[in-house]
């Protein structure tokens, strides 16, 4: 039992990452899929492509409940079904895991920024305000949020070393902060050749926001110099 229960929590904890919620929350209210347009990734920051902040902010709210909520379970209820002090990191790896290859989503999942955010929060809470307070400084100076997650990568295991210990969390958070390393390196290729794009940026494929797809009654091109319209008068 002593090797059952972790590995039966590591499961619970991947299968709560695997709910994808830029595509539940996009399907949910009518958006295209995030997997179609933009990065392709279905993450907050491509579902904010879509122009639908609401839809966005859900996401992100929502990918970084699934890391947090299942470190927190362990923490309280996991003494008395004799979890060691190192399942909490264990779990949160592992829903870490499920954001990066979700099972229900045929193994193609996000980057895991908010996810793993939610985990840091959880398994240290200031290590997890430090974290995001560098995110923040990142993305609100350079408007890359790919930029702004590689930085709070680096940083989040390096703080706990240095400031911390040398637990099981700091091996969790290792070992996250090279998977979202390594999952950004196409954003790290662009951001290198000055394509990468910028927080807010909408994307080509998204769908647009209510009230937006209104046609000139002409067409939807370009208008020439010159051009009037000369509409009958209602009589």
């Amino acid at each position: 039992m002593e090797t059952v229960l972790p590995l039966l929590a590591a499961l619970g904890g991947y299968l709560i990452g695997s709910l994808s919620f830029a595509v539940i929350v996009s399907r949910a209210m009518g958006l295209s899929d995030p997997r179609s347009y933009g990065s392709g990734n279905p993450g907050a920051t491509n579902v904010l492509r879509s122009g639908n902040k609401a839809a966005a902010i859900l996401t992100l709210v929502f990918d970084a409940l699934k890391g947090y909520v299942p470190v927190l379970a362990v923490q309280l209820w996991g003494a008395r079904f004799g979890l060691a002090e190192g399942t909490a990191a264990l779990v949160g790896l592992a829903a870490f895991l499920g954001h990066l290859w979700p099972v229900f989503f045929r193994f193609e999942g996000g980057k895991g920024v908010a996810t793993a955010a939610g985990v840091i929060l959880a398994l240290n809470p200031l290590l997890g305000a430090a974290t995001l307070g560098l995110w923040l400084a990142v993305a609100f100076t350079t408007r890359y949020s790919s930029l702004a997650a590689i930085v709070a990568a680096a940083g989040a295991p390096l703080l706990q070393l240095l400031v911390w210990d040398a637990g099981p969390e700091a091996l969790a958070l290792i070992v996250m902060g090279l998977l979202l390393v390594w999952r950004h390196q196409a954003n790290i290729k662009k951001l290198l050749a000055g394509t990468e794009s910028k927080l807010g940026q909408k994307a080509a494929g998204a769908t647009p926001p209510a009230g937006s797809s209104k046609k000139h009654p002409h067409g939807t091109g370009p208008r020439p110099a010159g051009h009037s319209h000369h509409h009958p008068k209602k009589k």
